[in-house]
């Protein structure tokens, strides 16, 4: 059987995105497919002087010569849903786009349009899936290539791939893991599509959804009442962004490193530093703080921080 030639836009933004933008690119020129466009977020203003950056996906397109659309809305536009529906695609493949696809997108292309989502759905629909299993305590997390519907996250599922979540996963390492899962699992669906052989689509139950709220720097904020393992988890899943702090005094703290202190020894109230290497008590078990960074000033170790900020055995981290 002929595989058919199918015209593809791709639509994402972030890093995230990339590896997938990169594995279908290859895919199409192997296999003969057309990505005719991709679709991104606006270019927004970073770095020093705020100038218009655009976004990773954007620079990734403009790299390999597909055209590029950033509209600041499909929802509100009826010209760039217009624009879309010409394309006269086949398939849309999404992945991190983060604008939201009103029906006559999703029903443009000829097949719909398909999200690489990354988490194990029904766990974790949502913006910030990644970091959310890490701080939860997950034992693995997952991509899912889902078909978009209106409802969040909610569409069935074509295909998952899956990996574990260990004691030194990071939100950066899993990541990486998930970006090649799902590069790899993308093209091995738009394969099956240009064969004729779609992968069956499988329901999402009801029983387990959860939801993976968006992050914003107050969730990076560290309550000394809860135990050492979820704080470590938390520095874990938010390191780089949005980071982990505590105050000193008025000071904001951050948290660079830390480790579960694993050695018996005084205990203390939640945030109280019972030793000068900097372990602080957490509301069970300690936490052995070996990397910070005061406010205003460049990173240290804990004990540097002790004798700097004058804090005696007995303070408090708030």
């Amino acid at each position: 059987m002929t595989n058919r030639k199918l015209r593809i836009a791709f639509m994402g933004t972030p890093v995230f995105a990339v590896r997938a933008l990169d594995a279908l690119w290859d895919m199409a020129q192997e296999d003969g497919h057309e990505i005719v466009a991709v679709y991104t977020q606006p270019p927004k203003p970073a770095g020093r002087g705020y100038k218009l950056q655009p976004s990773p996906v954007h620079k990734r397109a403009e790299e390999l010569g597909i055209p590029v659309h950033h509209p600041k809305s499909l929802k509100k536009s009826p010209e760039a849903r217009a624009a879309f529906s010409a394309l006269d695609l086949d398939i849309a493949v999404v992945a991190a786009y983060g604008l939201i696809l009103p029906k006559e997108v999703l029903d443009a292309p000829g097949h719909g349009c398909i999200n690489i989502h990354a988490s194990l759905l029904p766990r974790w629909r949502g913006a910030a899936p990644i970091q959310r299993a890490i701080m939860a305590g997950d034992d693995k997390s997952g991509v899912c290539i889902m078909r978009v519907e209106e409802a969040l996250d909610a569409g069935p599922v074509l295909m998952r791939g899956e990996t574990p979540i260990t004691a030194t996963t990071t939100a950066s390492s899993l990541h990486d893991a998930l970006a090649e899962i799902g590069a790899d699992l993308a093209v091995k669906t738009i394969r099956a599509l240009a064969a004729g052989r779609m992968p069956e689509e499988q329901p999402q139950p009801e029983e387990g959804v959860t939801y993976a709220h968006m992050l914003n720097k107050d969730d990076g904020r560290i309550d000394w009442n809860k135990s050492a393992g979820e704080i470590e988890r938390q520095m874990r899943a938010l390191t780089p962004w949005p980071g982990v702090w505590c105050l000193h005094g008025e000071q904001r703290v951050k948290v660079l490193e830390a480790q579960i202190e694993k050695a018996a020894g005084k205990q203390g109230a939640p945030g109280e530093v019972i030793d000068r290497h900097l372990i602080v008590a957490c509301g069970e078990g300690s936490l052995r703080i070996t990397r910070l960074q005061p406010q205003d000033r460049k990173p240290m170790d804990g004990l540097s921080f002790v004798n700097g900020a004058h804090l005696s055995i007995g303070g408090k981290l708030s």
